[in-house]
């Protein structure tokens, strides 16, 4: 799409724009953007400028301290780390998900359901709903959630007590909002009791109401922007996610399913615990988060997107009345075809929202989530795979620990890195098409930004690659100079480089 820069133009004569950080996201980026005299864009980059080493500092540690540890990663969807792990411990100490006793699953499932529903209020009310509301080139006085309540105080409202009630939930099961402890190897920790059970039953039908009625405000945004919102930042790709074994959408636990931009199925319930021999991960010199592909496909074309959007265009339906009504509407919109549209991640984000509402609903109703049978036991493995959808898509957790229980190799694929290259190419699309020859402004520049939460990206989440990893460190002396600098290349090849 851009020219190569060694080839056309070399940097130092083209002009530099950079929005450092991306504002309303969970972790530092920034964009940078390299013009010519006419302001014609040559090249855009997202780049994650933070580095965190959690697959290195979890390693040492007894297993029986991940699911503790690694929800560390990320104060916003700390549940979903916490279940990865607790899933493939389970397998360390040999219990498979069906053998999971039928409480704990239960609980396990009514806490993600928690968890996405609260995070998915919190993207879309606090951090997104104003640029959706007030206008993409809005003043930066509108865009934040006080501004919202002041000019649309239902919604605003509506969007504060979704998020509650999630994290209700998640406190009942776990003691605390963020970064309570609920599963452990081959279970649960502890009962849902009659009064919790009852609690958190007091308010499901109104969440219910309010999810629906969030779907009814995304779509009218939506469509009364035609065909702006389907061609902004819009990227056909891949798309990866979890189905269960009808091919429903499924957040805790199911098979991989991959379809192409044309809709074909191109991999169906693949075994997650089989995910190397699928997915390769790239590394490259500007960025700390890493870009995973297909290897079948290559990094040119097997790169794919996860999450609310990746969800919905492969399932097949949804197990909940209400959520499967809204997702048929969804499809209807789109004439039956994938949806590429990159903003349609906001109205899949509200569908999944009713989803996780209906089913926490059906949970609190259903008798074994009350039971007292949370632990199983087996035969103890080496190696333990954990995988589940998390709010903003797919998330890998992969151990191995020796005869001593002790963690000796970790890999985390989190969903934001699964979305790196998708994010880029939007980036990319929105540069070119909308800011490619103008002057630009603050306003302007916030189209970017508006391209770069519709993934909802948790970039403290994506930054956890160590060995391969650029990295670059600065001496400087009383007066602020350089006086010394030291690079260490994506090829591991160190130079000090003044």
């Amino acid at each position: 799409m851009y020219e190569n820069l060694e080839t056309a133009q070399s940097p130092e004569k083209l002009k530099r724009v950079v929005i450092d950080p991306v504002s309303r996201v969970e972790g530092h980026g920034k964009v940078t953007l390299l013009l010519d005299e006419d302001n014609k864009i040559k090249q855009a980059r997202l780049h994650i400028v933070e580095f965190r080493g959690f697959e290195r500092f979890i390693q040492g540690r007894p297993y029986w301290e991940l699911p503790v540890l690694v929800q560390r990663l990320c104060g916003i969807c700390p549940v979903s780390h916490h279940l990865a792990a607790a899933k493939a411990i389970d397998q360390l100490v040999g219990v498979d998900p069906e053998n999971l006793p039928v409480t704990a699953d239960k609980l396990r499932r009514l806490l993600h359901f928690g968890q996405v529903l609260q995070s998915h209020a919190l993207h879309f009310f606090h951090l997104s709903s104003p640029d959706l509301l007030f206008g993409f080139e809005s003043e930066i006085s509108k865009r934040n959630i006080i501004a919202v309540l002041n000019d649309y105080p239902d919604i605003g409202l509506q969007g504060v007590k979704l998020r509650k009630y999630g994290q209700e939930v998640i406190r009942i099961i776990t003691g605390k909002r963020i970064h309570g402890t609920a599963a452990i190897a081959g279970g649960m920790n502890k009962s849902l009791t009659k009064s919790e059970r009852n609690y958190l039953q007091q308010d499901i039908e109104q969440i219910i109401n309010w999810a629906a009625d969030s779907i009814k405000l995304v779509k009218k945004i939506h469509c009364s922007n035609l065909p702006y919102y389907d061609d902004f930042a819009t990227i056909p790709s891949n798309y990866l996610g979890l189905v269960n074994k009808e091919g429903a959408l499924e957040f805790y636990h199911g098979g991989i399913r991959v379809k192409n931009p044309e809709g074909e199925t191109i991999m169906d319930h693949v075994d997650y615990c089989q995910y190397n021999d699928y997915i390769h991960e790239e590394v490259r010199s500007w960025t700390y988060m890493k870009f995973p592909y297909l290897t079948a496909l290559g990094k040119d074309k097997g790169w794919y997107r996860v999450g609310p959007l990746a969800r919905i265009n492969n399932c097949d339906f949804i197990n909940t009345p209400l959520a499967e009504q809204a997702r048929v509407d969804f499809k209807q919109h789109g004439n039956g075809n994938t949806v590429h549209s990159t903003l349609a991640f906001h109205w899949t984000r509200l569908i999944e929202v009713l989803h996780c509402a209906e089913s926490i609903q059906q949970l609190l109703n259903d008798p074994d989530i009350l039971g007292s049978d949370l632990v199983a036991q087996g035969e103890k493995r080496f190696e333990g795979i954990g995988v589940i959808e998390a709010p903003r898509g797919t998330l890998f957790h992969h151990y191995e620990v020796d005869e001593n229980d002790i963690v000796t190799k970790a890999n985390l694929i989190v969903s934001t890195t699964s979305n790196n290259t998708g994010m880029n190419e939007s980036v990319r699309q929105v540069a070119a098409e909308y800011l490619s020859g103008q002057e630009l402004t603050e306003p302007l520049l916030n189209n970017l930004e508006v391209a770069i939460r519709a993934y909802d990206p948790c970039l403290s989440c994506a930054t956890h690659a160590v060995g391969k990893m650029p990295l670059q460190l600065e001496l400087l002396d009383a007066e602020g100079k350089i006086i010394d600098k030291l690079v260490k290349h994506n090829t591991g090849k160190i130079e000090h480089n003044l």
